[in-house]
């Protein structure tokens, strides 16, 4: 039981490491994004549906589990299943929390390939105003105001998406936090194993 435990909070830093590689513009940032642009080509979608299947088919049969020993009649509940109903929240919430990490790579590495490709086609179109603005008149300035209505479209959207870059850094914010609640679970569960243990030591 511990062993998913311990393993789940391996994926979660994991994960965490990375979110930090793409936050901060490092060498190690343009490798993991050419990683992840490799894993969504061919069968890697496929894999990486197959494993988030799995762990979120993992976490609703925890939840249900979770559910069913929270039904039971309050005097029915011995102090193993209050011990390892501790386990099953701690081990939800790090299902919960690994599926969230994951789905906010996905969507920060999405941004960051948006905000590339806006960012190369805002500086394509200015170049094209230059050369425009050094040989042309007349129908050329017609062409010039609808590249500067072009650049001012793109950097809105540029800003939008360093707006939602924000969002993502405020979620890391959250997960941090998360993790800390996460690392108290895991200290109430040794508790509660303690206890259980000293129970078992007085019954003998």
């Amino acid at each position: 039981m511990l062993a998913l435990a311990q393993l789940l909070f391996s994926v979660a830093f994991g994960e965490m490491s990375l979110i930090l590689l793409l936050l901060f513009k490092t060498p190690l940032r343009k490798l993991l994004i050419l990683s992840l642009d490799r894993a969504k080509r061919g069968r890697g979608p496929i894999v990486v549906k197959s494993v988030g299947g799995t762990v979120l088919l993992l976490f609703i049969y925890t939840v249900y589990s979770i559910q069913d020993i929270q039904s039971r009649p309050l005097e029915s509940i011995n102090p193993t299943d209050q011990v390892l109903l501790a386990y099953l929240i701690l081990e939800a919430s790090l299902l919960g929390f690994v599926l969230f990490l994951a789905l906010m790579i996905d969507r920060l590495h999405h941004y960051i390939r948006e905000l590339r490709a806006l960012r190369k086609a805002m500086e394509a179109a200015k170049k094209h105003d230059q050369s425009i603005d050094n040989g042309k008149s007349g129908d050329g300035e017609k062409k010039v105001n609808s590249l500067k209505d072009e650049i001012s479209s793109l950097t809105s959207k540029i800003s939008l998406l360093e707006s939602q870059l924000k969002d993502v850094r405020a979620q890391k914010a959250k997960s941090e936090s998360l993790k800390e609640k996460y690392d108290q679970l895991l200290q109430e569960n040794k508790n509660l194993q303690s206890q259980l243990n000293a129970i078992k030591r007085g019954g003998e």
